[in-house]
């Protein structure tokens, strides 16, 4: 058994070695309390003050003379819950969450489960786990092959100089690299930002005994920095503050800090409608989320930029007349641009809670001291009062395993295979547009090839350093959901969400191969076996394909709250609904920047991703001008009185 102690000693004394980063004066751009104080235009207006919105509004308005108006729907809050770092899921259980629900899930035993998404300044950056992670070189390269890989822009090194423009790194101190063997590469970071990636000053040392348990396992690397892009094994950052420990996301990086009258923000007040002229976006609509029945309308001299995520960024281009026909007639709403993609093609990660607990588990301190060891307990609290260091300024672990399944399954190549003959048409919504069809088509056969590759991980298995470990995470689900407006009441009620999960039964295979693979890390590595590993959930009685199934459609999550997909970026007829400029198709001066766009999820948390694509719009906003492909009315009235 180690000697904690001595471990703790150490630790106390590791923040002397970290760098120090000087931070501006807590300033913040213009928040507009009532709806009159509002400009009757801006260059652009910003729908979500999320990840990407402010990410966008902050490059905008640098040069201190473009106009920016960005409209929140939730508050403006400081709250514990978001800056703690200590566990990171704090967040959580905080009321800066929209109250929605999927629809009862066919495949899941009719099971409804919550859809989780940022309701606060800040997005889903302000309550998500705070994981640094990126995805992989294929899962960026996918992207561009849907346009024929003749656009470099949307590939791994296209997007490698956003993601450095994107993160601020700050190398672990040295002590910390040396106890824990962490592994880092500059080169794929930047250090310009102010939304920061930091490492707690304070390791547990089961952590990387762990990660080395994988080496027993042929065929896994261990790339040397998370940001590379390589499948493997690795430690990755949080997004932390390294000085103040405490969480930095896109309030404090984007929006607090900023003194700029050309940047005005306004909260909890709810877009209805983008106003359009013709088929060109001239501004919106918007109320307050008090219930107020006053309307009050902005327009966009340059554009309207769509940053209301994965749920409501898909709502409200249908809510504006730009969405599939038949959705918007059902709804009683007067269609503008017919562009049937929107709100299909939604996509998450799925997750299952699998446990594993080690009986004869002697690495200490473990997470678990902190609940039974009083004397660790009291230096934890102490370390971290006085000097923000030990356990409490870690962010639910920095280690972890993102494994390709050609790796993880030996049945690899019998399911890449039962995917490429697959009728895909079988496994969508009978009445999708064919266009959508032939997208999901396309998407399937990248994944289907990806299946045997070393280079896409399709694994997730975070690791906690302690006595009890187990989350299985499928990063490229195969099942595709869709997110429309309530036909009954449209501008009332929130969009019906289903996730449809498992729709495409391969899934079960995939995560049932996934699961596998984890038992036998658990249970028949050498390196773990010492441990004693005993299986709690779902337990080792479970073996054969139908006892999968059934556990698998009773305890999984369709979501890991990373909802994406719903405004693809892809071509038209792909059932696309942006460009590759991020330009809605058909109508002009409307964009969206948010994870709507992304067409295929990367296999990684989502966060870091948003970031980069929104730091690549606004440097291709700022190039391009207004844009766009609408025409105006040239004779009538158009919406918002223009």
């Amino acid at each position: 058994m180690q000697n904690w102690l001595t471990l703790l000693a150490t630790a106390s004394a590791l923040l002397v070695g970290s760098p120090c980063l000087a931070h501006p004066q807590r300033l913040t751009a213009t928040i507009l309390s009532r709806q009159g104080d509002v400009r009757q235009s801006y260059d652009y207006v910003i729908v979500g003050g999320g990840t990407a919105g402010l990410t966008v509004a902050d490059r905008l308005t640098e040069d201190g003379k473009t106009t920016v108006l960005v409209i929140e729907h939730g508050p403006l809050s400081d709250s514990s819950d978001i800056s703690t770092i200590d566990g990171g899921f704090f967040g959580m259980g905080s009321p800066f969450f929209y109250n929605i629900d999927s629809v009862p899930q066919v495949h899941l035993n009719n099971r409804t489960t919550p859809v989780r998404i940022g309701d606060v300044v800040g997005g889903g950056s302000a309550v998500n786990a705070m994981m640094t992670i990126r995805g992989t070189v294929e899962d960026y390269d996918r992207w561009g092959s849907f346009f024929g890989g003749k656009n470099p822009a949307w590939t791994f090194k296209g997007l490698l100089p956003y993601f450095k423009r994107a993160v601020n790194f700050v190398p672990p101190a040295v002590a910390v690299t040396d106890a824990s063997k962490i592994t880092y590469d500059t080169s794929y970071w930047g250090n310009s930002s102010r939304v920061y990636a930091g490492w707690p000053s304070w390791q547990y040392p089961g952590t990387t005994a762990q990660l080395n348990a994988f080496k027993s396992f042929p065929g896994i690397e261990f790339p040397t920095d998370s940001g590379a892009g390589e499948t493997g094994v690795y430690w990755y950052p949080t997004f932390m503050d390294p000085v103040t420990v405490t969480r930095s996301y896109a309030k404090t990086g984007h929006y607090g800090g900023i003194n700029r009258s050309n940047y005005h923000l306004i909260t909890e007040s709810k877009v209805t409608k983008i106003l359009l002229c013709g088929t060109t976006a001239t501004g919106v609509s918007f109320t307050a989320v008090n219930g107020s029945s006053n309307v009050t309308v902005v327009k966009a001299d340059k554009e309207v930029i769509l940053s209301a995520g994965g749920i409501h960024s898909p709502q409200l281009l249908q809510l504006s007349g730009i969405g599939p026909r038949k959705i918007l007639a059902a709804a009683n709403i007067t269609t503008r641009v017919d562009l049937p993609g929107v709100g299909q093609n939604f996509q998450d990660h799925p997750m299952l809670y699998a446990t594993w607990t080690y009986k004869n588990f002697s690495i200490h301190p473990s997470p678990e001291d902190r609940y039974t060891n009083a004397t660790f307990a009291a230096w934890a609290d102490t370390a971290f009062a006085v000097n923000k260091t030990g356990p409490l300024a870690i962010a639910t672990g920095n280690a972890g395993a993102w494994l390709p399944f050609s790796v993880v399954s030996p049945r690899a190549a019998a399911l890449s295979a039962a995917l490429q003959s697959q009728n895909h048409t079988s496994v969508l919504p009978p009445d999708t547009h064919h266009s959508v069809a032939a997208g999901y088509a396309a998407q399937m056969a990248s994944l289907a090839t990806a299946l045997l590759s070393t280079k896409t991980s399709f694994y997730n298995m975070a690791l906690t350093g302690g006595e009890t470990n187990g989350l299985i995470v499928n990063l490229h689900p195969l099942s595709r959901g869709t997110v429309n407006i309530d036909p009954v009441d449209p501008h009332g009620k929130e969009p019906v969400v289903d996730y449809r999960a498992l729709s495409n039964p391969l899934d079960v295979s995939v995560i049932s191969d996934i699961y596998r693979f984890a038992r036998r890390y658990h249970t028949e590595n050498p390196l773990t076996a010492a441990w004693g590993a005993v299986e709690e959930l779902p337990g080792a009685n479970v073996t054969t394909d139908e006892q999968w199934r059934e556990y698998i459609a009773e305890a999984i999550s369709p979501s890991l709250f990373h909802p994406a997909g719903t405004c693809a970026m892809l071509p038209r007829e792909l059932g696309g609904v942006v460009d590759e400029e991020l330009r809605v198709y058909g109508v002009g001066r409307l964009r969206v920047v948010d994870a709507s766009v992304f067409p295929t999820l990367p296999g990684a948390n989502t966060c870091q991703t948003v970031y980069a694509v929104a730091e690549k719009a606004a440097e291709m906003i700022r190039a391009g001008g207004s844009g766009g492909s609408g025409e105006r009315e040239k004779e009538g009235v158009c919406e918002g009185g223009e």
